[in-house]
Parts: C-alpha cells; structure tokens; sequence
C-alpha cells in the first residue's frame, strides 16, 4: 500500500509514503540512528552501528517523508506504525514494554482497531511544519484506511531526569490527565511521578512552551497522557503516555491533514 502526496517549497520536493521494501525500512532506520544516537546521545546495543533497528521494524509499518528534489528520494522524516491486529499476532506492542495496557480499551468495532505511534523523527535541516504536516497528512490517510479508532504511544523528553523536566511533567499531569479508562500506567517498576511539583509551584505557561514539539502537536489534537512517566535509559529520554481518540480530533485538524471526517 503507498500514500502518497507532494508538498513542494523553495528547493524542496516532499512526497510521504509507507515504506515498500527492506531498502526503505533501512533508510529510516538510518535517520533515526542520526537523530537518537549521533545527535541525542542514546546507547543503543543493537548490533548495527548507523541503524537503530529492532524486532518490530519487521511487522511494523514505515511512513516516510522523502526529499525528490535532487533525483535520488532520501528519507527525512520518519514514523513507525503498529495495528492492533499486527501487534496481536507478534508479542503485542512496543509500548507495553513501559506501560500496563492488559486493561486498555480494545476496539469494540471488529472493522476498526487501535494504532500505536512510534519511533517519530525529522532530519534537522526539515524541522518545519511543512514536514510535520507532511507526516500527519500520511497519519490521516493510514487512519482512513485502517479505521482506527485510537491511536497512543511513547512521547519523549530528551534527558533521562525527571527533575529536569518536573514543571512539564507536573503540566500535563495537572492539565492533560486521560480519563481512568484510557490512562494506561507506567509499569511498578519502572514508576515515575509526574505530578513533581504542586498546582501553583511552576508557570503553566512556561512549562507548556518548554514541552517537546512532537508532545505539543498530540496536545494540538487532543492528546492525553497516562500515569507515570518511564526513565529510558538507552534513549537518553522520559517518556510519556500519550492516547489520542480519533473521535475526539477536531473537524478543523482532520481538514488541515487531509482525511475524511
């Protein structure tokens, strides 16, 4: 299956679409090596130096957001995609690794499923909307084509403490916390309190313009987040549950990214 759609600005020629070929799948794994290892300092212990690659690459899907402009497509931005009916027939999801989803809502509707987002990165030099919109855009057509009724996963904050992020944490704790049906928690093990500082003890304003990109633009769409935050040591970040019902995203954003609401 191929999504695809061209975005065309200055010398740039952008076109998004679900990776084909183990040439393709490679080629993300490249860039988020370049993004997570070289450029934020992960440990990964994968075996393959210049891929960050892993066990649920092969039954994933891959969108990619390509640059044509010089003849030769280079993947520049990238994100991982698991079905509920995948995930069940291969060990489950990635992120059941940091969170409890044993209760996690299923689909009810048996021609509808749940779609967990991961491993999301952009090239520097493509750090704009136009890329963003680009990825969201190919979202909102796997969306339309799968029937998902849900999509969640890990989001990070790049640095493995807390303390470094605690207005932020205690931000979404305070301000984005999901219903208890959707608020899938952090392992026991792996706990850690967002709520580090108390209502009225940071800046909300501040502590919202300092949340990652990637965690703004789920909160954009109506994002929530789970319970407990997870150290991941490897990666060099803290994650954070996030769950976005697909009912709950507005006309106005399911408009701008090009699906049918």
């Amino acid at each position: 299956m191929t999504i695809s759609t061209t975005s065309q600005a200055s010398s740039r020629m952008l076109s998004v679409r679900l990776a084909s070929c183990k040439g393709d799948i490679e080629a993300a794994q490249k860039l988020r090596w370049n993004v997570f290892c070289a450029e934020r300092g992960a440990r990964l212990d994968q075996g393959t130096i210049g891929l960050d690659a892993d066990p649920f690459d092969d039954v994933c899907d891959h969108l990619l957001v390509e640059d044509l402009a010089s003849g030769v497509p280079v993947v520049v931005g990238t994100y991982r995609l698991l079905r509920e009916s995948i995930a069940q027939r291969h060990g489950g999801f990635y992120t059941a690794g940091e969170y409890v989803l044993e209760s996690f809502p299923r689909s009810t509707d048996p021609h509808s499923e749940l779609l967990e987002l991961g491993r999301s990165c952009v090239a520097p030099a493509y750090r704009d909307a136009g890329t963003i919109q680009l990825l969201w855009r190919g979202i909102a057509s796997y969306l339309e084509r799968h029937r998902i009724s849900m999509m969640f996963g890990c989001a990070s904050f790049h640095g493995a403490d807390p303390d470094d992020h605690a207005d932020s944490l205690s931000y979404l704790f305070h301000n984005h916390l999901a219903p208890p049906h959707l608020r899938a928690r952090a392992l026991d093990r792996r706990h850690v309190e967002m709520a580090r500082l108390p209502i009225g003890g940071y800046d909300p304003r501040l502590a919202m313009r300092k949340l990652p990109p990637l965690i703004k633009g789920y909160l954009r769409v109506g994002a929530m987040v789970g319970d407990g935050a997870v150290i991941d040591e490897p990666f060099n970040t803290v994650d954070v549950f996030m769950v976005m019902p697909v009912a709950s995203i507005s006309a106005r954003y399911l408009g701008r990214f090009g699906a049918v609401a």
